[in-house]
């Protein structure tokens, strides 16, 4: 049985979210292949830019595959300052294992819509993948993996 895909971000979640970036960040938005993934990943690009943000690209990645190589190669190329991510949590926790053992990308200038961040996430990621991931619960709240609870 497929699992199910994470809801749908709200306004609140994605204001939270883009406040926890300086406005001078330049960023790189990955996000699942699933409908709610992809149109959060596509409103925070849309409010990004419209606020004066660089995105410097946009990464899919399917909820299962091989590796991840391809993307996790794709998603940190840039270099850029930080690195948002909307996803269902099966496909992130394999998507940050390939990120933390085949490239220089860090959690901690990571933030995530809520699935990102939740306790199927962390523990299919494995420990410590996730440590320093920031990120924003539906109601605005926000969270760091690893540390104390910012919002």
């Amino acid at each position: 049985m497929p699992p199910d895909p994470p809801a749908a971000h709200t306004a609140a979640e994605l204001d939270a979210l883009a406040g926890l970036l300086p406005r001078s960040a330049t960023v790189v938005i990955g996000h699942g292949r699933d409908a709610a993934s992809s149109a959060a990943a596509s409103a925070f690009a849309t409010r990004w830019q419209a606020e004066g943000g660089t995105v410097l690209d946009v990464v899919d990645w399917p909820e299962e595959a091989a590796s991840w190589l391809r993307q996790a190669r794709r998603f940190t190329a840039p270099a850029p300052d930080a690195w948002v991510v909307a996803a269902a949590p099966r496909g992130w926790a394999g998507m940050s294992r390939r990120l933390r053992r085949s490239t220089d990308w860090d959690p901690a200038r990571t933030v995530g819509f809520a699935p990102t961040g939740g306790a199927l996430a962390v523990e299919l990621a494995g420990p410590g993948t996730l440590d320093g991931l920031r990120g924003a619960t539906a109601d605005g709240r926000t969270w760091r993996l690893g540390g104390a609870h910012t919002g």
